[in-house]
């Protein structure tokens, strides 16, 4: 029988499987992963009285095994295994072992070791190590046994080294595995240098430490920075800094994927040239959409040159509406932009004034005919405009920033209180916003201008822009103070239309806001 000494050690469970046992969370990595034999140099048992430990390179290995259940919390860790036994033991056998261990069956490990020889001359102490990190990345379960099975170059690759330390350490594992996975799928090692560095230069270029996961699990990191150099990364965040554009990064990672000379360059240029030059409203612009990047040169060509020739307009107008709306650029030149400038062109409209109307309400450019804007022109052919004239167009532009519900819910509101659907076409002649007003502030403010103020409802006929005061903040703050005064025999007009910095000059004077 071998002697050796004994040793009563705590049980902790293995991430490979609970039910292994393992050392003390002191003892290094490389021991407690391991599911097999190792020779342990830093837990001994005291010697018995005596008897001296044997010198180092005589010292036996260790086995792991469970102890007896008395023994609960605890097992024996005993000299089992003569030196020859483990001298026997190839680097093979214990790529095997771990490999086992880790998950893989049998044939999957035979394949791998058949197809790649060379792993069984590689440092089995990496290996485990890198296993480790790919599963403190988040490349675990599932994902870890097909990856390496395919792919073991991951195992042994040294340029792969720095970034997942980068990912465990400093991104704290939270960068998507999926993400990793796609560049690891790659199996090529040139992919993996200097990986690290080029991450690191959106923090040298301001892009906050907090967003960094969001930019690299939005981006693609293999067209965003394992086939770029680190001197085209910087280039690249150097260029969009021109434009304050590490707020455009952080907003839209995406814009990292485009390569730099052939994409980002000629896109940003053409704007800018149609912009006048003017490079801070280009940086405006591309702030404000920076997914206007993702269309080609081509189609954003197309689209200018489509608003010049048939709609008459300027390359500066047209930026100019790019700045209110630069969706735009998305607009299908067929179904939306060549009729809707037909239209407005048939109803008289110059190209200035298709100019201001596209400017005014932009969204008449990007709300569907069928399921948006031929339900208002319904409504308001039926409160009385006449389809194809210069007046349905501007009702026809207001209501685009409504909804059809609220629309409908407001006519119907106006018509309960029994106005006519010709008292709303007059009221909209004078103020077309009254069609836009939500329904519950519209409906708080008649309330009150029939119940608290005593007003027939009539009076918006002469003065529909009431509902477009603040009921709060304006209606009932002057209502309350000049009814003092007046009473309740005071004109709404007179009452609202002074200017804020007049009225509480003339209310503490006691006179009329408007004189007669």
């Amino acid at each position: 029988m071998v002697s050796g000494g004994l040793a009563v050690l705590p049980i902790s469970p293995s991430p490979f499987c609970p039910c292994w046992s393992t050392l003390p969370s002191q003892t290094p990595r490389h021991h407690w992963l391991s599911p097999f034999p190792v020779v342990d140099t830093h837990v001994r048992s005291a010697p018995a009285a005596g008897v001296t430990n044997p010198p180092r390179n005589e010292r036996q290995p260790f086995f792991f095994f469970h102890g007896h259940s008395q023994l609960k919390k605890h097992i024996i860790l005993q000299c089992s295994v003569p030196e020859p036994v483990l001298s026997r033991q190839s680097g093979e056998d214990m790529l095997r072992a771990f490999l086992g261990a880790t998950g893989f069956a049998e044939e999957q490990t035979n394949s791998i070791l058949e197809l790649n020889p060379a792993l069984t001359l590689a440092n089995f102490e990496s290996i485990r190590t890198r296993v480790f990190d790919l599963r403190s990345a988040g490349i675990d379960g599932i994902h870890l046994c097909p990856l390496i099975t395919k792919y073991p170059n991951v195992l042994v690759a040294k340029e792969l080294e720095p970034f997942l330390q980068f990912v465990v350490k400093e991104l704290a594992g939270k960068l998507e595995p999926r993400k990793l996975r796609a560049v690891l799928a790659t199996g090529e090692p040139r992919y993996f240098v200097g990986l690290d560095k080029k991450v690191r230069l959106l923090l040298d270029h301001g892009v906050p430490r907090d967003k960094i996961v969001r930019v690299l699990n939005k981006a693609s990191l293999l067209k965003a920075f394992c086939t770029k150099s680190v001197q085209e990364v910087d280039r690249t965040l150097t260029f969009f800094g021109r434009f304050d554009g590490i707020e455009l990064v952080v907003k839209r990672p995406l814009v990292l994927n485009f390569d730099l000379d052939t994409q980002l360059i000629p896109k940003v240029e053409y704007l800018k040239k149609i912009s006048g030059g003017d490079e801070a409203a280009t940086g405006a612009l591309l702030r404000k959409l920076p997914a206007i990047l993702s269309y080609s040169l081509e189609h954003t060509t197309a689209q200018v040159e489509l608003l010049t020739s048939v709609a008459g307009l300027s390359r500066q107008q047209i930026f100019a509406i790019f700045l209110v709306f630069p969706n735009l650029i998305s607009a299908s030149r067929e179904r939306k932009l060549l009729p809707r400038i037909e239209l407005l062109k048939q109803c008289g409209f110059s190209s200035d004034e298709i100019f201001k109307y596209f400017r005014s309400y932009p969204l008449f450019i990007g709300l569907s005919y069928e399921s948006n804007l031929v339900h208002k022109i319904v409504f308001l052919v039926k409160i009385g405009y006449r389809h194809g004239t210069r007046e349905f167009m501007l009702a026809l532009g207001s209501v685009t920033r409504t909804s059809c519900e609220n629309l409908q819910s407001v006519i119907g509101l106006y018509l309960g209180y029994g106005l006519s659907c010709e008292d709303i076409l007059s009221m909209t002649r004078k103020h077309p916003q009254i069609l836009q007003y939500s329904y519950d502030s519209s409906r708080e403010k008649i309330a009150y201008l029939v119940e608290e103020m005593g007003r027939d409802i009539r009076e918006l006929l002469a003065f529909p822009a009431f509902l477009g005061y603040s009921l709060d903040a304006r209606i009932k703050v002057r209502y309350e103070e000049r009814k003092k005064v007046l009473g309740k025999d005071l004109s709404i007009i007179r009452l609202l239309c002074v200017s804020a910095a007049t009225f509480p000059r003339q209310a503490k004077k006691g006179r009329n806001p408007i004189p007669d």
